[in-house]
């Protein structure tokens, strides 16, 4: 039975290095937004305009779910690390699933703001560019922080909380 996990948490929380270890380990294609984001529309973008990019995420959300739904229907696993910053994301994608037929799982990866805040920093500094598309600038960490939506129990229901 083909498995769809959506992957959430906030910035900094591992959720590109913890898709990679899942997808090795149950077999899946991983789909990650950073790179989506970085090839497509980075050059483009001016300033940091959050409608600007959700518009331009919303459309690599599409692609990615064509992609998805193809691999699903052929028994594949497919792990989403798409950010997921609200609960109308991630719930988009669990009715798209629900309606292909298998139940999705939502992994919501948390750890505190300080060890997330370092662990970014970190990153920034090693630059791994087979993980890590693109620094984020304390800007940006600060920017998206008061817009994640934790995961709510329903959400929850079908998934697990992996403290990070």
């Amino acid at each position: 039975m083909a498995r769809l996990i959506i992957v959430t948490g906030p910035t900094g929380v591992g959720k590109t290095t913890y898709s990679l270890s899942l997808s090795k380990e149950i077999g899946a294609v991983r789909f990650s937004i950073d790179p989506w984001m970085q090839n497509l529309f980075s050059k483009d973008m001016t300033s940091l305009d959050y409608a600007w990019m959700i518009e331009r995420v919303n459309r690599c959300y599409v692609q990615i779910w064509q992609v998805s739904e193809q691999i699903l229907k052929l028994d594949g696993n497919v792990v989403l690390d798409l950010g997921f910053t609200t609960r109308e994301q991630r719930g988009h994608f669990i009715a798209l699933a629900k309606e292909l037929g298998p139940e999705p799982e939502v992994h919501y990866l948390s750890a505190p703001k300080d060890v997330r805040k370092k662990r970014v920093e970190k990153r920034n500094v090693e630059k791994d560019p087979s993980v890590y598309s693109f620094e984020v600038t304390d800007f940006m960490f600060n920017f998206m922080e008061p817009k994640y939506e934790i995961p709510d129990e329903q959400e929850l229901a079908n998934g697990r909380v992996v403290n990070a």
